[in-house]
């Protein structure tokens, strides 16, 4: 009865064990989606950036980790076509803006998760564009096999200053906001 009681503790420091561990769940690179939108004075434009890979870590149904890899050089706006599609999207990929050929990717690497709720984190970040990494703040909604976020980057943080009203003067129309917003959804 002894031998059977000590089995029965073992059994279940085990299992209780495996239950805290980390699992990295990689995220489905083609179901997941980073929408951006950004605004000038006269109207903005909106597209979309892909993953090139990511993962979130979970230990249990508890949030403690991520990494995310974007392929900058699928930058597109959606909200144009043809000849002023391509138009912008080459001037996305310069120097003005993301600089694509020298800075194919961006990264975003999670350093601090709180838990708000039984499935919403708050979540800082680095993020990094153009070589430059800054943190960035956002609330992730994490459910089963899913999760989503929407906030805002400021692009002067990663030297990206064309048109920016903090920058350049007598803009006028011309003027791009500074902040560009994010929504992304991720299917793991």
């Amino acid at each position: 009865m002894k031998n059977l009681k000590t089995i029965a503790i073992a059994l279940f420091v085990a299992a209780a064990s495996i239950s805290v561990n980390a699992q990295t769940k990689k995220i489905d690179v083609k179901a997941s989606t980073i929408k951006w939108v950004g605004k000038k004075v006269t109207g903005e434009h909106s597209g979309t950036v892909n993953f090139k890979d990511g993962a979130v870590v979970l230990k249990g149904k508890k949030l403690v980790g991520g990494t995310f890899t974007v392929d900058m050089t699928s930058l597109t706006a959606t909200d144009l076509t043809g000849e002023y599609q391509g138009k912008l999207n080459g001037h996305l990929k310069n120097d003005d803006f993301f600089a694509t050929d020298k800075h194919p990717t961006a990264t975003l690497v999670f350093k601090k998760i709180a838990a708000k709720t039984a499935n919403v984190y708050a979540v800082t970040a680095d993020l990094t564009i153009k070589g430059i990494t800054k943190p960035v703040s956002f609330d992730l909604t994490v459910n089963a096999n899913s999760a989503t976020t929407a906030f805002k980057v400021d692009r002067t943080k990663y030297d990206i200053k064309y048109s920016s009203g903090n920058f350049f003067q007598n803009l006028g129309d011309k003027t791009i906001n500074d902040e560009f917003d994010l929504a992304v959804a991720l299917k793991f």
